[in-house]
C-alpha cells in the first residue's frame, strides 16, 4: 500500500515588506486582497499545525499542488525555497505551480528555478536548466507514478485563469501511457481544477477540454487539485471508468472564514492493474483551530 498526502494553496505569509516597484504592477491589486481580506483567515501556524499532523501519518509522499506564495516577490519565493524542506525531502515532495506563483512576468521562472528540485521529474537534469520544459514531469514511487502539470501564467489584474496547452499535453499523454503500460497507479497534480463551472470565469482554467481529452487518452487513476480552497470531489472520463477529481481546501487557512478551514487528503493506494482501490482521509482543522481531526472518508 502506498500512502499519498495532498495539501494546496500555501499561501505562504507573512506578507514581506515590497518595494514601490515591485507594487507598481499587478501586485498592487493582490496587496490590498491580502491586507483586505487574506491576512484575517491566512495563519502560518495553521500551516504549520497542518504539517505537523501529516508528519504524524507518516505518508509515503506529499503532494503540494501550487500557490505556495501570493504575490510571487524575490523575497517570497526566497522564504518558500527555505519552507519547503520542512515539508520534506524533495525525493518526497511534489509540487506544481499555481496562479499565485507565476503571479507577475518573471515570477514563473524564478519560482520554478528555487523550487526545481520538488519539480524535477527522475529523468530530467539534475540542475534547472534555462530554455528548458519543466513541466510535465514524470517521478515513480513505489507503485505510483506522479505526473506534475503546470497551469501557472502571469495575467492580467483581476484575473487568476490558467492554462494547459497543446505541448504538454502531448507530452502529457505520452508519461500517462508508459506508466499505465509499466502496472502504475497515475496520479497527476495540476492547480486549477479541470472541471467545468468549478471556478468563476475569470478564474477558470484555459485548456480543460484538452486536459479532459489526455485523462481520457492517456489514463489516469486519480487527479489532484487546489485552487478553489474548497474540498471536493468532481469526475473527468477515463478509458474504463470515471477518474476522481479531488480538491483540498487551503493549508493555511484558519477558522471562521467564508472558505473551508486547512486540511489535507490521505491517499492510501492499493491493488493492481484494473483492480485498484484508493481510501481517502480528509482532515480540517477543528473549530479551535488547534487540531486537526478526521472529517470524512471515502473509497474511490
Amino acid at each position: 500500500m502506498f500512502r499519498l498526502a495532498h495539501i494546496s494553496d500555501v499561501h505562504l505569509g507573512p506578507l514581506p515588506a515590497l518595494t514601490f516597484l515591485e507594487l507598481f504592477s499587478k501586485r498592487i491589486t493582490g496587496f490590498v486582497n491580502w491586507h483586505r481580506n487574506r491576512r484575517r483567515h491566512l495563519f502560518t501556524n495553521t500551516l504549520d499545525i497542518v504539517l505537523e499532523d501529516i508528519e504524524r501519518q507518516a505518508p509515503d509522499h506529499l503532494a503540494i499542488t501550487g500557490d505556495l506564495v501570493n504575490l510571487a516577490s524575490s523575497l517570497e519565493i526566497a522564504a518558500v525555497k527555505h519552507w519547503l524542506p520542512e515539508a520534506g525531502a524533495p525525493e518526497n515532495v511534489s509540487v506544481v505551480p499555481g496562479n499565485h506563483d507565476a503571479y507577475v512576468r518573471g515570477a514563473y521562472e524564478k519560482s520554478t528555478r528555487a523550487w526545481y528540485p520538488y519539480m524535477r521529474g527522475d529523468a530530467a537534469p539534475a540542475e534547472w536548466q534555462e530554455d528548458t520544459h519543466v513541466f510535465p514531469y514524470l517521478r515513480v514511487r513505489g507503485q505510483v507514478a506522479i505526473i506534475g502539470c503546470s497551469t501557472a501564467v502571469a495575467t492580467p489584474p483581476f484575473s487568476a485563469s490558467g492554462y494547459f496547452g497543446s505541448r504538454q499535453a502531448r507530452e502529457t499523454v505520452n508519461m500517462l501511457r508508459a506508466a499505465g503500460e509499466a502496472g502504475l497507479f497515475r496520479v497527476v497534480l495540476i492547480h486549477h481544477p479541470p472541471i467545468r463551472g468549478a471556478t468563476a470565469f475569470h478564474k477558470r482554467m484555459i485548456g480543460i477540454r484538452r486536459f479532459a481529452a489526455t485523462i481520457s487518452t492517456g489514463g489516469a487513476e486519480l487527479v489532484l487539485h487546489g485552487h478553489t480552497h474548497l474540498n471536493t470531489v468532481n469526475w473527468l472520463p477515463g478509458q474504463t471508468k470515471p477518474v476522481p477529481v479531488v480538491g483540498i481546501a487551503s493549508a493555511s487557512q484558519g477558522p471562521g472564514g467564508h472558505k473551508p478551514p486547512a486540511g489535507y487528503n490521505l491517499f492510501s493506494i492499493s491493488g493492481a492493474p484494473g483492480d485498484w482501490t484508493i481510501e481517502r482521509e480528509r482532515y480540517a482543522l477543528t473549530p479551535d483551530g488547534l487540531a486537526l481531526s478526521l472529517a470524512e472518508t471515502t473509497r474511490f
